[in-house]
């Protein structure tokens, strides 16, 4: 019955857009501006070349070739991120690695705002609840950028903006994707996976109005390597109304809404059982904005509450709310001098046996220098003001060097930052060995790098890091025979290096190849299940205006994990992975795709004992009307 409707469906939009074919006035696949600017690095919208750090941009256009995965699996692709179960069951949690790091030290932001959960173990940001068809953009900042973000962003920060109206007028996209969700042993074909979204915008001289909306539904796997399947659904709302009075005043204000039901198997012992996890996000944002002359003062708030409740042997429920106030003023002193000056305040709250908080309010202060003659400075400082470990003090020096080529560039770098990691509220009084007594964790980071690119056809750049950790913060097993245990701050300082490489290359018009390769290493060796080598490789050609098609690869390197029934470590041996995507526009306003995902069904784990998808495949459609 389901593939009944959906092809039913697909052949109604079909005909009801049949004579609405037109040319496409460019080629968005493959376009791409030798001008392009990044902004979460300065929070100004700087070109590439005056950026000092290493910002990876995923565009709309890159998100529409990736429909129907989901947000974890994009950004999984990018170097220097590692995120961890996100090709396995689509239940499974995910934890983001970046540099070395855990995840607790990447944060993440979205439409401009710091998101957390401080009832989460490590008070991150759970990626599953997102709907990547609801996101315009990712900018991803690699590196320590606590001097403008704040706690948690010591090795990256995810900056994600979310769809809205873009021009006046009226618009609809509703998109359906199907496809099937199988292990690498039982190939069997069968439709288990489905996803349906919609996006209605408006907008007039002053007014502009945004509704979004999904569903995904997923089964056919089972969490742990077993037989009973668990099943998946999520979802996902988002209303957005912006009003301009003025052309130099402006208000937006969102509400978001996400909801992810699971079933999930026992981890301890690994065996399949009738386990359910709820989780449901609410978040209230709005944001001001006022223009004048050459400066910008800009107000963000929100307030996000987190619930979550877990139904297994032993059950528990969480409740964690979040207050953000970020204000801040932007300045440009005749395009060679940028500022920013601000207050950040957060407060989190969350009920464990009884409701704690915590809270920072941190002003901060963000110069950037464009010179005319090659030289560029982004440098800032930030107090972290915290309501249990007092002040402390970060600052940044990020300088980079432009030398003109031909059309282009070649782009020295450097950068020498420091970061401030909070113990989160969980470590502090949750569950599951609460330490009252921890210390803060601090970070050090050194990069040097080079970005060339003397055309629009090629840019190639290399990056070397080296991070100092101390007073980590560990989950330590006290006695394996009662499973004591406790977080607790390491004894020793904790060196991380790594190299990151990229290349793009354009050596024809319709023809897209890009890579990237990721080392990563520790004096003291790395987390678990963070690899030290990594690569990705990209190419897509465009056979016309209208049909194009995706091949991927990724090479992740053995790791190290650890079997919780014995206290043993394993390794995970090394594995790669091919992808296949096809997309046709039949005009415009409509396109269809297929893909192939772990094309030759390779067998991998992500995480020990538990179901990684094998051999799968899905196809869908996107219709536009405005």
């Amino acid at each position: 019955m389901l593939k009944k409707r959906f092809v039913f469906g697909t052949l109604a939009l079909l005909c009801s857009q049949g004579n609405a074919q037109e040319k496409r006035k460019q080629d968005t696949v493959l376009l791409q501006q030798l001008d392009e600017v990044v902004v979460s690095d300065s929070r100004f919208a700087l070109k590439r070349e005056n950026s000092g750090k290493t910002v990876v941009k995923i565009s709309q256009e890159e998100l529409a070739r990736n429909q129907g995965r989901s947000v974890a699996e994009i950004i999984n692709t990018k170097s220097g991120i590692e995120v961890n179960g996100s090709r396995s069951y689509a239940g499974q949690n995910v934890s983001v690695y970046a540099r070395g790091g855990n995840n607790r030290q990447v944060l993440v932001l979205i439409d401009g705002v710091q998101v957390n959960d401080p009832s989460n173990v490590n008070g991150e940001y759970d990626l599953r609840l997102l709907d990547a068809s609801q996101i315009e953009s990712i900018e991803i900042l690699k590196g320590a950028a606590s001097t403008l973000y704040g706690n948690s962003a010591a090795t990256a920060v995810i900056s994600i903006t979310t769809k809205s109206a873009q021009k006046r007028g009226t618009s609809l996209q509703v998109g359906s994707t199907l496809g099937t969700n199988m292990d690498q042993d039982d190939q069997n074909n069968t439709l288990s996976q489905y996803s349906n979204t919609f996006q209605l915008t408006a907008a007039t001289k002053k007014l502009s109005f945004s509704a979004l909306g999904g569903h995904q539904h997923t089964d056919g796997l089972s969490a742990v390597q077993g037989t009973e399947a668990d099943v998946v659904s999520r979802y996902n709302g988002q209303l957005k109304l912006g009003y301009a009075p003025t052309t130099k005043l402006s208000f937006t204000g969102t509400v978001f809404y996400n909801k992810l039901r699971s079933g999930f198997d026992n981890g301890f012992p690994l065996e399949d059982a009738d386990f359910t996890y709820n989780g449901e996000e609410s978040r209230f944002a709005l944001s001001a904005k006022y223009d004048y002359g050459k400066g910008q003062v800009q107000v963000n708030t929100a307030f996000n509450q987190i619930d979550r409740r877990i139904v297994s042997n032993f059950p528990t429920s969480f409740n964690s709310e979040s207050l953000l106030f970020d204000a801040f003023n932007r300045y440009i002193f005749n395009e060679t001098w940028y500022t920013v000056v601000g207050l950040n305040v957060i407060e989190g709250r969350t009920l464990f046996t009884e409701t704690v908080q915590n809270n920072t309010i941190d002003p901060y202060v963000n110069v950037v220098y464009v010179g005319d003659k090659g030289l560029n400075v982004n440098a800032g400082m930030r107090l972290n003001n915290h309501n249990e470990y007092g002040g402390h003090f970060i600052y940044n020096l990020n300088p980079s060097y432009r030398f003109k080529v031909k059309e282009g560039y070649l782009k020295l770098l450097g950068s020498y930052a420091t970061s401030f990691i909070a113990p989160n509220l969980s470590q502090l009084f949750g569950p599951f060995g609460a330490n009252p007594t921890l210390n803060p964790e601090t970070n050090t980071t050194t990069e040097l790098g080079w970005e060339y690119r003397p055309s629009s056809k090629i840019r190639f750049s290399a990056l070397y890091y080296q991070r100092n950790e101390e007073d980590r913060i560990l989950f330590t097993v006290i006695d394996p025979d009662t499973f004591t245990s406790a977080y607790t701050n390491s004894n020793e300082e904790i060196n991380f290096s790594g190299v990151e490489v990229e290349l793009e290359l354009r050596p024809l018009p319709k023809f897209l190849f890009s890579a990237n390769y990721t080392f990563t290493d520790s004096d003291s060796g790395l987390a678990l299940r963070v690899p030290k080598h990594r690569a990705n490789l990209l190419a897509t050609y465009a056979f016309s205006e209208k049909a194009s098609i995706q091949a991927a690869y990724q090479y992740i390197s053995d790791r190290e994990d650890v079997d919780f029934s014995t206290f043993e470590t394993n390794t995970l041996p090394a594995y790669g992975l091919f992808d296949l995507q096809w997309q046709y526009a039949l005009s415009h306003r409509f396109s269809l795709f297929l893909a192939a995902e772990n094309l030759f069904n390779t067998d991998y784990e992500e995480v020990l004992g538990f179901t990684t998808r094998g051999r799968n495949y899905r196809g869908g459609f996107r219709l536009t009307v405005n």
